[in-house]
């Protein structure tokens, strides 16, 4: 039986994926460094933040690797302005699942100050057992968030569900030996997720619960 429920955020509950494209695109303009593709900035979206900087631009000599640190987290948590809403029944998939008896985590590439800022924004931080940063753990595609999450409450590979809508999701999921569900309205396409091991692709968010009672069921 299925009893943990464990969400990526960014492109999975929260569409800021815009956002986090802007934001890492006028960083590099601020720094004069080449300015990625839309794509290519999608390509690191999941995992966390300084070995996606390197992905994009290389080694960075240590100034500039601060500086962009810097500027870039000044830029998508003040002066961006693209939205980032939770998607379309995020709150009631939430509320839905809270109610059931199923526990819920959120195992994410943003930092802890980044997700505690927008648990506290979206009032979504109740629904949630635990949650689990690349800053106080390791960043995805390695299981080291699943297996803590996991550990402190108490709950097998066998019993747990990972939602992400990245392949860096799926291949975390893969490497706890949990089962991963993809979104395809994130960063990468259901036909990639699916390649990287998600027994299904959801097109939106109220999907989800029949999905999970259809595992739960074959189980």
């Amino acid at each position: 039986m299925v009893k943990l429920v464990v969400f990526d955020w960014d492109g999975t509950l929260m569409d800021s994926v815009p956002r986090i494209v802007s934001a890492m695109q006028e960083t590099a303009r601020t720094l004069t460094l080449p300015v990625p593709s839309t794509k290519d900035v999608q390509e690191i979206i999941g995992i966390s933040l300084e070995p996606a900087i390197e992905r994009l631009f290389g080694r960075l000599d240590p100034d500039t690797h601060q500086a962009f640190l810097t500027v870039y987290r000044d830029e998508y948590v003040e002066r961006n302005a693209t939205p980032s809403p939770l998607f379309d029944g995020a709150l009631p998939l939430l509320t839905q699942l809270k109610n059931s008896s199923l526990q819920l985590a959120v195992a994410t590439g943003k930092a802890r100050r980044g997700l505690d800022r927008v648990l506290l924004e979206t009032h979504t931080r109740g629904f949630f057992s635990i949650t689990r940063c690349s800053d106080e753990s390791e960043g995805k595609p390695s299981p080291k968030m699943l297996l803590e999450i996991m550990a402190a409450l108490e709950v097998k590979a066998s019993e747990t569900v990972l939602v992400g809508d990245s392949i860096h999701d799926m291949q975390m999921a893969n490497n706890a030996g949990v089962a991963a569900i993809g979104v395809s309205f994130g960063t990468h396409s259901g036909d990639r997720l699916r390649a990287q091991g998600a027994i299904d692709v959801i097109d939106e968010l109220s999907s989800l619960p029949n999905l999970l009672q259809q595992i739960r069921t074959a189980i």
